[in-house]
Order: structure tokens, then C-alpha cells, then sequence
């Protein structure tokens, strides 16, 4: 299996463990990634509002590259996966939209490249079974909430590789490992995203939200696909808890670093250490580490 990786923004900076942990992981599963020469940003959650043209513009830009690789495309941020997906969506349906963005970029783009998320790879095409075979130690005794957040399957006619309202593919991720996924409510709940700079009032409401329902479900920590989400559920505890003078202290961890430890790649390609909330503690109480 070999993909056109699309790291996006995110995975170089501010979830640098999620980038190094996923291309671990496809090292351990013997799946090949080849990053995508010349990539730009996809403008996230951001261009839309600006400029129509712009946000559809800007993903085409790596899509074109991909289609001279004749390969899939293979994305771990959420964010960018929603927007590469959408893009071609509107390259493959929208005539007018297309000449006038292919008009943009100089180059005719054909709408054929498919776009894919890491965690849809891993199970419906490698499927659970085969990965479980590359596991090397169960993560038993951690009782693991995972987090879908909104741009992983919504909207679902465009993204959804899974259920948009009750998705599964994470927790099946954590019971490969041999750790204890526990349903809960807010799976698919918004945590602000990118609000988190400019409307942090609402981010730190809506992140307390589900961190303490996690919390009373009883969760160890929380999994999650997406580095908006994980920032906000990670960065801003520190704060929510002197906000609502609660204690949370919830490691968020990204799939890709459960499947990690559980196929005991070196801690190093892991990036466990980038947390604000330290997962290693937990890590050790539970004799994982």
C-alpha cells in the first residue's frame, strides 16, 4: 500500500506528534507514504470565510499535485481532510467553479484523485484484524473515551466514512490495543476549534463541556484524528480548570500514539513529550510504560 501524504500545516508544528506517530505507525504496518512535493496550506477553517474561490483554490493546489502522482491521497488532520474533500466535491460537480479555478491555478485538475483519512485507511482497507497482528502489547486497564469532533464525518454526503452521529472507527482503534472504549454522549460534540484565538470564552466552554463528561464517564484519557481538537482539549485545561475550579487532568492522546504504544514503537517517534498535559504518569500507573 503506498499513499501521497499530506501532512498539512499542523503535523510540522503544532502537533508534530501526531505527524511523527502517524508515519510510525504506516512504518510498522509496512504502509508506504510519499509526502507530497510542493504542498501548501489548505486554508483549514479559515479561507471559507473569507473567499469562496480562495478555499476551494487552495486544496485544488495539492490536488493537482497528487493527481501527477497518480495515488491516493492519504491525510491525518481533520481539518485538512474535510477541506481537500470538499474541494473536490465542488471540482467534480460545480462547472463553473472548476473553470474558474482551474483558470486561477494555470492547470486543469480532473477531479479524480481520491482523498483519504488515515484512520478510514486503517480500517476499512488494511482492516482491524491485520492491524491487531502488528500489536505487540494490550494497553489493558485504560478506559478510553475517543473524541470524533465535526470535521472528521460531517457533512456526511462529503467526509463521512463513517456514522456522523454515532461514529465507531475510533473505538474500534482502541480496542485493537487492547485498551476499554467507553460510549458517551459527546463523541461528536464541537470543541470551538478555530475560535480558540479569537472567541476563547466559547472554546473554554465547550471544552469543559466534554471534558467533564469524559471525566464522569470515568475515562483515563481521550483519543482523538483531529489537531484542532486535540489542542483545545489539551492546551486549555490548565485554564478551564481554574475557570470552573474543577480538576480535569485528561491526557488527549491522538490514535496514531495508542497504536504506537500498543506495537511498542520507540517512545521517541511517539512524541509523548509534546503533551501539556503529561500522559506519562498515567502511562506508568497503568504499567504500560
Amino acid at each position: 500500500m503506498k499513499y501521497a501524504y499530506y501532512p498539512g500545516c499542523s503535523l510540522h508544528s503544532t502537533a508534530k506528534e501526531y505527524g511523527v506517530s502517524a508515519q510510525a505507525v504506516c512504518q510498522l504496518l509496512e504502509i508506504k507514504l510519499e509526502e507530497v512535493p510542493r504542498w501548501t496550506c489548505c486554508g483549514a477553517t479559515s479561507a471559507h470565510s473569507i473567499d469562496r474561490l480562495l478555499s476551494v483554490a487552495l486544496p485544488v493546489k495539492n490536488l493537482l499535485e497528487v493527481q501527477k502522482m497518480d495515488q491516493d491521497m492519504l491525510v491525518c488532520c481533520a481539518a485538512c481532510y474535510n477541506r481537500h474533500r470538499i474541494a473536490n466535491k465542488v471540482m467534480q460537480e460545480n462547472e463553473e467553479e472548476r473553470k474558474k479555478i482551474n483558470e486561477i491555478l494555470q492547470e486543469e485538475y480532473e477531479g479524480k484523485v481520491k482523498v483519504r483519512h488515515l484512520l478510514d485507511i486503517l480500517i476499512n482497507d488494511y482492516r482491524p484484524e491485520k492491524v491487531k497482528q502488528k500489536m505487540k502489547k494490550e494497553l489493558k486497564g485504560l478506559k478510553i473515551v475517543s473524541y470524533y469532533g465535526c470535521l472528521l464525518n460531517r457533512p456526511p454526503d462529503i467526509v463521512g466514512f463513517d456514522d456522523p452521529e454515532d461514529p465507531v472507527s475510533l473505538d474500534r482503534i482502541v480496542e485493537i490495543t487492547g485498551a476499554s472504549p467507553i460510549d458517551w454522549s459527546y463523541k461528536t460534540e464541537c470543541c470551538g476549534a478555530s475560535f480558540s484565538l479569537n472567541r476563547t470564552e466559547i472554546v473554554i466552554k465547550l471544552c469543559h463541556d466534554i471534558l467533564k463528561t469524559a471525566k464522569e464517564e470515568e475515562a483515563d484519557c481521550v483519543v482523538v484524528a483531529c489537531p484542532l481538537c486535540q489542542a483545545n482539549l489539551d492546551m486549555r485545561q490548565q485554564q478551564i480548570e481554574k475557570e470552573y475550579q474543577e480538576e480535569l487532568n485528561l491526557p488527549v492522546l491522538f490514535f496514531t500514539q495508542l497504536l504506537g504504544l500498543a506495537g511498542e514503537i520507540p517512545l521517541r517517534s511517539l512524541g509523548l513529550d509534546k503533551h501539556m498535559v503529561d500522559p506519562m504518569p498515567l502511562l506508568k500507573k497503568k504499567k504500560i510504560l
